[in-house]
């Protein structure tokens, strides 16, 4: 038995020690590129960590998405014309806070845009008739969904009304990545879906070095920033659109108009967490470069860079110094 122990104790003393390093991952989930990197010491760790991450986002997707007949929020366009729907705390929280931000931009930014935007079909380049859009236009008002905290239940106002949490639900989703992780003790790491991204910590000492790319030129860098601990969300014109008789149709639509916001071609936001700078990024798109960047700056903690309608970067105040280099 001694000889025994005394050949484990060796193999066991022989083993390499475990070294930290960087472990990937990248899927496609909720219509776009989730990536996740984290640094940890243990291979098998990571790539349980990784997927937990991934199973997250796949979770906050069958949950929200409108495409998905199974989805919660599905549920909630179907059965909220005709009367009060309970609904998980999740969705409630999103469609409080979702309204909060409604508040806070005038409606520039409203989760019942959809009620227009759904009749836009972006693959095949085809727009609404006048007719349809003119008569969903009046659904588009985040005040006709209604919540009922005490009873967390949610009803619609009006049958055409329709609700899409994309302005807000991948920055919620990496925030909630974001958490898994440090609930697991990571401490580097970044988690991005499409436009929305979230950074813990540094990386190994350096910050950092997050793109924003050029809106006209696919493969380019417009900007690129050196970040740590930030949560970054940018919204641009090139991601979902097509273009008839010379005009750019976009997935960012005016609430006002039901058509595509032109006063940008793409904004980034920069903040603590990302389910509020990705509906941020949403609104100062709608507002244009003026009024978003006079909101901006009025909000504590959170920046902002536009690349307006003339191919102009334009930075929030307390980013105005990269402006002079």
């Amino acid at each position: 038995m001694r000889t025994v122990l005394l050949a484990a104790l060796l193999w066991v003393c022989a083993c390499p020690p475990l070294r930290a390093q960087w472990y990937e991952d990248t899927q496609a989930i909720m219509g776009t590129r989730v990536h996740a990197e984290i640094w940890v010491a243990d291979p098998v760790r990571g790539a349980a960590l990784l997927e937990e991450v991934m199973a997250e986002m796949r979770r906050v997707d069958a949950a929200f998405s409108p495409y998905l007949e199974s989805s919660e929020l599905s549920r909630l366009n179907r059965e909220g014309p005709a009367g009060w729907v309970p609904v998980s705390a999740e969705l409630f929280a999103l469609l409080e806070q979702s309204r909060r931000v409604s508040e806070l931009t005038d409606g520039a930014f409203d989760v019942t845009y959809a009620s227009v935007g759904r009749y836009y079909d972006y693959r095949k380049g085809t727009l609404p008739p006048d007719s349809v859009r003119d008569a969903a236009i009046a659904a588009i008002d985040y005040r006709h969904v209604e919540l009922d905290r005490v009873g967390r239940r949610v009803r619609y106002r009006l049958p055409e009304v329709y609700v899409d949490l994309g302005g807000i639900a991948k920055g919620h989703a990496v925030d909630r990545a974001v958490a898994l992780l440090q609930a697991a003790g990571v401490t580097q790491a970044s988690v991005s879906a499409g436009g929305d991204s979230r950074i813990v910590g540094d990386r190994r000492g350096e910050p950092w070095n997050v793109g924003i790319r050029d809106p006209r030129r696919e493969g380019a860098m417009a900007v690129v920033l050196p970040l740590l601990d930030t949560a970054v969300s940018t919204s641009g014109d090139y991601e979902r659109f097509f273009e008839a008789d010379g005009v750019r149709y976009h997935h960012i639509l005016d609430p006002a108009t039901g058509d595509s916001a032109r006063g940008s071609w793409s904004v980034t936001v920069l903040g603590p967490e990302a389910t509020l700078t990705d509906a941020l990024s949403t609104s100062v798109f709608v507002l244009g470069p003026d009024k978003g960047l006079a909101l901006i700056d009025r909000l504590p903690g959170i920046d902002a860079i536009v690349i307006d309608a003339a191919g102009r970067l334009r930075y929030s105040a307390d980013l105005a110094p990269l402006q002079q280099r």
